[in-house]
């Protein structure tokens, strides 16, 4: 199972990261050990900057090798939310020396995973989300505002990279990401209805 994460695909995200929008995908990995299916998330060590940043979570069904774009909708049906946690002081030492910075990316359980998986057909106008951080509004996403389209990211990543049965794509996060501190909660909604929550320890 991989974990394929996308990088700036809201217009307004790009922006508060004073990065510019992307002509293609851009993506990044996280091993499976970034998983977390627990409610506690445990501060780590290495970093003084942890920053939520709250996504859809897409799960492929079928394998798949050079996906056009108008069957890519036949490899997936289900969706969730996941957080995808970085370390922003090691990203930015990374980015400064030209260096990779999966080291503030694929920590150890920097990507819980809500276990509600919801049905794609279901939301026919696209998924409305939200991340609160202790009872207040800090993220609200649509995926009809993303740049690139869940098939889109799909025919695209299959370019590069086999998808499996069981992978998970990361799609991107709005505007909002921030700090969490240890006694914070973090709590993800698609519509009004929670589906992952997460306590900072």
């Amino acid at each position: 199972m991989k974990i394929i994460c996308i990088g700036r695909n809201y217009i307004d995200h790009a922006k508060e990261m004073n990065a510019p929008l992307p002509s293609d995908p851009i993506y990044f990995l996280k091993p499976d050990t970034s998983i977390l299916r627990t409610k506690n998330f445990y501060y780590p060590k290495f970093t003084n900057s942890l920053h939520y940043e709250c996504e859809v979570v897409i799960k492929i069904e079928k394998v798949g090798k050079n996906i056009q774009e108008k069957y890519a909708h036949t490899y997936y049906s289900e969706f969730t939310l996941g957080i995808d946690f970085t370390a922003r002081d090691l990203q930015t030492e990374c980015k400064k020396s030209g260096l990779p910075w999966e080291i503030a990316k694929g920590f150890d359980n920097s990507a819980p995973l809500s276990n509600q998986w919801l049905k794609i057909s279901d939301f026919p106008n696209g998924v409305l989300f939200s991340l609160n951080k202790n009872n207040e509004t800090a993220q609200s996403g649509d995926s009809n505002q993303m740049i690139f389209s869940f098939n889109k990211i799909i025919s695209y990543l299959s370019r590069f990279i086999t998808l499996k049965k069981g992978d998970l794509i990361f799609t991107g996060t709005p505007a909002g990401v921030g700090e969490v501190n240890i006694g914070d909660t973090l709590t993800a909604f698609v519509g009004d209805q929670n589906v992952l929550k997460v306590n900072i320890k």
